[in-house]
């Protein structure tokens, strides 16, 4: 006989899924306002309307694995420098051949994993926030639905798989699971080079997880899963190398096509990010509606709404420092993780991207969840506004 799940279970799962489905219509309304690149209207619930150049290079992983050549050999007119999908990481691609064993085409399993692993994003986010409905908790599901850069956490690029992973690693520093932890760190790792931020909260969970040990111990668990973690980039490396016989594929590629690769002067890249003139380069033919029209310069007030949401959850920290004098081991790993992903691009290159790195930031809602309404309502009111702006800029084609 099969047991019916407890009617209190089935209450406590539903918050993260109504969460998971407003953001997708949410995103739907985004999108039903917005025009495609050639004129024509969005139809948000296709792959096509999904995809954007990066999403090509994760399915061609999918379908045939890495391959790394000179431009040139292929195509006559083009630069000489590299071509090939050597610069994107194999997590979310291994996930998207897995689910294509089903008998779905690649399209339609890299849409599954990317939508399956939201809705784990806004379980483990609920789980993080003690799965109890309160104002509080609604109001951060609320900001989570139109979080910053979130609607990549709906295309066809590892944004949402990797987040997802990042915030297991912050649920299993929360719970002091060593397996739990490391297993979402590499996950992170491996999904995309934003996860590397994994590695630092789970060496820096040395100071603050596991309380119950001694600290030789701590230091001791901490340096082991953020190891182990870490072999996220030996398997890509691995897998790229097995492709092409070179241990240096993704650094070759990042210099020679992409100009990345070294270190950058983060402020000076934020500025260089802010100016990226996206209006000039691209602009979807024909009537304008009234959203895109006002969206394609959006990225700049993202990056002053991210910036506040870094500042935001920093004060949030410190108030309850403060205040409590403590912050629970997930919290630490929320600010740590927040303040290093807000970071990354900036500090890598990443003039055309850091809009969909920080929707990463998405751990950092746990520390919101203890903010004031006063704070929570404006901050959920400037991201649905962004989101719709972000959103448009996005489906209209002008953001990759």
């Amino acid at each position: 006989m099969i047991r019916s799940p407890r009617p209190g279970r089935l209450r406590a799962a539903l918050p993260p899924a109504v969460a998971w489905l407003v953001s997708n219509l949410v995103t739907w309304a985004v999108a039903h306002a917005s025009v495609a690149g050639d004129g024509s209207r969005v139809a948000y619930w296709t792959t096509t309307a999904r995809r954007r150049w990066d999403s090509e290079h994760y399915l061609s992983i999918a379908r045939g694995g890495y391959e790394m050549f000179r431009c040139r050999d292929r195509y006559a007119n083009f630069p000489d420098v590299m071509c090939g999908n050597v610069a994107w990481f194999p997590g979310y691609p291994m996930a998207v051949r897995a689910v294509s064993g089903t008998g779905l085409s690649y399209e339609l399993s890299a849409l599954v994993v990317t939508e399956a692993a939201l809705l784990g994003m806004f379980a483990v986010l609920w789980w993080l926030l003690g799965a109890v409905l309160t104002p509080a908790t609604g109001l951060t599901l609320a900001i989570g639905c139109v979080f910053p850069g979130g609607v990549y956490l709906h295309a066809l690029f590892p944004i949402a798989l990797a987040t997802l992973a990042l915030l297991v690693c912050v649920a299993g520093l929360g719970r002091g699971s060593w397996w739990t932890a490391t297993a979402g760190g590499f996950a992170a790792v491996a999904c995309h080079p934003v996860g590397a931020v994994a590695v630092v909260v789970l060496l820096a969970g040395a100071l603050f997880a596991w309380p119950g040990d001694t600290r030789p111990r701590r230091w001791a668990k901490a340096g082991a899963s953020a190891a182990v973690a870490g072999c996220g980039v030996l398997w890509a490396k691995w897998l790229m190398w097995q492709a092409t016989g070179r241990w240096d594929a993704y650094e070759t590629i990042q210099r020679s096509s992409y100009g990345q690769g070294d270190l950058r002067q983060p402020f000076a890249e934020m500025a260089r990010a802010y100016a990226v003139p996206f209006r000039d380069w691209y602009t979807p033919k024909g009537r304008l509606p009234w959203l895109v029209e006002h969206s394609l310069a959006a990225h700049r007030p993202e990056l002053w709404l991210n910036t506040a949401f870094v500042v935001l959850v920093v004060a949030a920290a410190a108030v309850l420092l403060v205040r409590e004098r403590r912050l629970s081991a997930a919290e630490w790993a929320a600010l740590v993780l927040t303040v290093a992903v807000f970071l990354v691009p900036f500090v890598a290159g990443a003039q055309m991207s850091w809009y969909r790195n920080h929707a990463q930031m998405f751990a950092g809602l746990v520390l919101v969840a203890r903010t004031s309404p006063w704070v929570q309502v404006p901050l959920l009111a400037a991201c649905a506004v962004q989101y719709a702006l972000l959103g448009a800029m996005f489906f209209a084609g002008v953001l990759v």
